[in-house]
């Protein structure tokens, strides 16, 4: 079996074992979020960052900016000063002002403009990622991938190509920091996984040319989850492909997911991840509508996030929602 992309780093930057993946310290649920224009999109994934608890809990420590030498716009200092606001704030809400001053360096978004809350969060995640690599140089690939953003929402695929003429095996690794999911079809997130691990076949016309026969032929590829993330983020793909209409069926899915049927090593003990947020988003078009959010917060309630209000629900009300983004946690 030869593998892609499986070489160690050389420096770790963040190490492991300093992730502290409970709530330090457990309070009531900070403030809500002016929308300032079209910025729902934002505000959700705003507030699901702050309820992540590793994430919080670094950025409360203040670790980043203690030693951050960054000359102007660094996303982690923004998201520092963001979490303290929102969570030591005495006001009922807040206004993210920062981020929306700093928009166009995390990626193409305007204030007016209504943007994609997953575009967001992918964008927000790489800027965290680059500001945690300014002042390190000469980094392998595999060291840039052991900063505090992927030590926590990083996982790696593996996928696995067997030629179907003389059963080679070959494997590549590609490292994530969200999954995203086809749902067409998908009655629920188990199905919707069971799906992307199922083995597809690979035609020998579409160009795969197996490494050891030397043959265009026929394989079968696998795709599963080679290394779990401490943070799982799943994207419900609600976009056709085909009509770019939204898919507005229900997917159900649960507050307590085993990850390991879906892993490369699938015999193991069972891999519990616990749901605590979930992005949700109202309208009948992927384009325009609205999007609310809810969080876990660490007194351990789940609340409706919605803009500048903040609402005590029931974890029921939390899993009948047609979710667009899932947060989970091991």
């Amino acid at each position: 079996v030869i593998g892609k992309g499986m070489t160690p780093p050389r420096k770790i930057l963040f190490p492991p074992e300093k992730i502290c993946m409970d709530w330090r310290q457990k309070r009531r649920p900070g403030a809500g979020l002016y929308n300032l224009g079209s910025t729902c999109y934002l505000n959700v994934i705003l507030q699901c960052l702050t309820y992540t608890p590793p994430l919080a809990n670094y950025l409360l420590s203040r670790q980043h900016s203690l030693f951050c030498c960054q000359q102007g716009f660094c996303m982690m200092c923004v998201m520092e000063d963001h979490v303290r606001k929102v969570l030591y704030s005495s006001a009922s809400a807040i206004r993210p002002r920062a981020i929306i001053r700093d928009l166009k360096f995390i990626g193409q978004f305007k204030p007016d403009t209504p943007g994609d809350a997953y575009e967001f969060l992918r964008c927000t995640l790489s800027a965290m990622q680059t500001a945690c690599l300014s002042g390190s140089s000469d980094l392998d690939v595999s060291s840039e991938e052991t900063t505090i953003i992927h030590q926590i929402f990083g996982g790696l695929l593996r996928s696995r190509v067997t030629c179907l003429s003389c059963q080679a095996v070959s494997d590549s690794y590609k490292v994530f920091l969200d999954v995203l999911l086809k749902i067409k079809g998908a009655s629920s997130l188990t199905t919707a996984l069971e799906d992307f691990v199922t083995p597809k076949q690979l035609e020998g016309k579409k160009g795969f040319k197996c490494s050891k026969c030397k043959k265009k032929a026929a394989a079968s590829k696998v795709v599963t989850v080679h290394h779990a993330p401490r943070v799982l983020t799943v994207c419900l793909g609600r976009a056709d492909d085909q009509t770019s209409r939204k898919l507005s069926q229900v997917v159900a899915y649960p507050e307590y997911l085993d990850l390991r049927p879906y892993v490369s090593d699938p015999a193991g003990e069972p891999l519990l991840y616990s749901l605590y947020a979930v992005v949700v988003h109202a309208g009948h078009t992927c384009l325009g509508g609205h999007f609310f959010c809810y969080a876990k917060v660490s007194n351990g309630q789940w609340y409706k996030m919605n803009d500048v209000s903040v609402e005590s629900c029931t974890i029921h009300t939390v899993l009948e929602q047609q979710a667009y983004l899932l947060f989970y946690t091991r």
